[in-house]
């Protein structure tokens, strides 16, 4: 009788599926084309992720090279880049997270305490502008503001009595150079969620902490930033996920050979073993390798927020 109850309650939960995705076919039509574009641009092509245990070669195509197993895995795992390989993306990546993670939540804070509604649009503008500005042309920027001949940096440091550095060949400069160029360049377009979501802060809750004789500062410590947090543990987690994926481009139009050394990363590794090599089995298991430690940061992290703060993405 209990077997026969349950069979019934699934049958009838399932009728209940059909019945709403039917009335809903319309919504669900909208998402079709979404949902075809990422199964053919993102799933379909993990098929290829199996060359990473093979000795691929194109003659013989994706079906027709031999097995390898782990093979290149451990090819990369001894080779003499991987300590400074990995070592440099992390270091980026963390460097980067410190200090570009914070930006934004200060600036939607200071723009959304500041009254001047003119002002706030104008420190908006400014500050979204360099988001669109490409890599190729943000690297030429820095090239010629830091120019050891001709540069306004020097320039000025020569001015002041210092002697001209080469800021893009120097290796202990290429961190700083690259985080706080990309601070620079995102701080604004970052801080975009977080003026949303103090958008949506009650104003009633202001008032009624202002009658019990609340500060500003004291309102945002106990108002605005409690409001934030769910944010801020999303954005944190999506951040700590891609930590092992830092953006090839910019690090490899900002790489040269003096400062290879702290610049070489897993990205523009994978890059030149991969197409200038043509070792693409091995150019598979380091992308394959990098993919895996993401997940496993997400996941690790996901699990954290969601134990302590409540929030998570699932």
């Amino acid at each position: 009788m209990e077997e026969w109850t349950k069979t019934a309650a699934r049958r009838k939960k399932r009728a209940l599926v059909r019945k709403t995705a039917w009335q809903n076919r319309a919504l669900y039509g909208m998402i079709l084309p979404a949902l075809i574009y990422v199964g053919i641009f993102h799933y379909a092509p993990m098929y290829g992720v199996q060359i990473a245990f093979k000795n691929f070669t194109l003659g013989k195509g994706i079906l027709g090279s031999p097995w390898a197993g782990w093979k290149w895995f451990d090819y990369f795992f001894s080779s003499p880049k991987f300590q400074t390989v990995v070592v440099n993306t992390i270091s980026i990546s963390l460097y980067s997270l410190l200090v570009g993670f914070p930006m934004p939540i200060l600036l939607a804070l200071m723009m959304h305490n500041v009254a001047g509604r003119k002002f706030v649009r104008t420190v908006q503008t400014i500050t979204y502008m360099p988001h669109f500005i490409s890599v190729v042309v943000l690297v030429g920027m820095m090239s010629c503001f830091f120019s050891i001949n001709s540069g306004f940096i020097n320039t000025m440091i020569e001015a002041f009595g210092g002697s001209r550095k080469y800021f893009m060949g120097e290796p202990k400069y290429f961190l700083h150079l690259y985080v706080w160029s990309g601070v620079w360049q995102g701080v604004g377009w970052g801080s975009i969620l977080y003026m949303a979501a103090l958008t949506g802060v009650s104003p009633e809750l202001h008032e009624a902490a202002m009658i019990d004789g609340a500060s500003k500062i004291k309102r945002i410590w106990h108002i605005e930033i409690p409001a934030l947090v769910p944010t801020i543990v999303i954005m944190l987690i999506m951040n700590v996920g891609s930590i092992m994926s830092v953006g090839f481009d910019k690090v490899y139009l900002m790489q040269n050979s003096l400062n290879i050394s702290v610049s070489e990363t897993i990205s523009t590794y994978n890059y030149k073993m991969g197409l200038e090599g043509t070792k693409y089995s091995f150019s598979a298991a380091i992308g394959l390798f990098n993919n895996v430690i993401n997940f496993a940061l997400l996941s690790i992290v996901n699990f954290l927020a969601k134990r302590i703060s409540g929030s998570s993405l699932w």
